[in-house]
């Protein structure tokens, strides 16, 4: 397992490889990178900044690879994610897991990174033209969520509530 949030960009070929090192029983590996888009809700980005709470995010992933070895038979996992000052085409989110087989491996894939964007403490803030806006989270995230089964914490309104 490696579950890391870092400045610093990622090299798919070596995390690739990192999680095939030394096993031959892996039979498939499925990725995901998520990178930073010049557009977002119709308006051009020039910047996205992401925020962590450390320590807790660290916990937060380590939480959702776990619920994925949980439903797959997975060898390897692999959750990387960027904070700090972004451009477009940065990479900010890798996700990697291995297994014997592909079903496995592209579920447990889009299982893991559906997870992470609806409950992974992360903040996000863009530059646009009109100013700095914080990105909420999208109701389809959730729904993503909710098709593994899962009720997202946030989704609940009681849980959003100011005290």
């Amino acid at each position: 397992m490696a579950v890391r949030v870092q400045h610093e960009d990622f090299d798919l070929g070596a995390e690739v490889a990192a999680l095939r090192a030394g096993n031959p029983g892996v039979g498939a590996v499925a990725s995901f990178i998520g990178t930073v888009r010049d557009v977002s809700e119709g308006t051009r980005v020039s910047t996205m900044e992401l925020e962590h709470y450390p320590g807790m995010t660290e916990k937060a992933l380590e939480t959702i690879e776990a619920a994925a070895r949980e439903r797959w038979p997975l060898l390897g996992v692999t959750i990387v994610h960027r904070v700090g000052l972004l451009q477009p085409l940065d990479q900010i989110v890798l996700v990697a897991v291995s297994s014997a087989h592909r079903g496995a491996a592209f579920a447990a894939c889009e299982f893991i990174m559906d997870y992470l964007k609806s409950e992974a403490p992360f903040w996000k803030k863009e530059d646009t033209p009109e100013g700095a806006r914080w990105v909420d989270a999208r109701v389809s995230d959730d729904a993503a969520l909710r098709r593994w089964g899962i009720e997202s914490f946030n989704a609940d309104p009681a849980n959003n509530k100011e005290e």
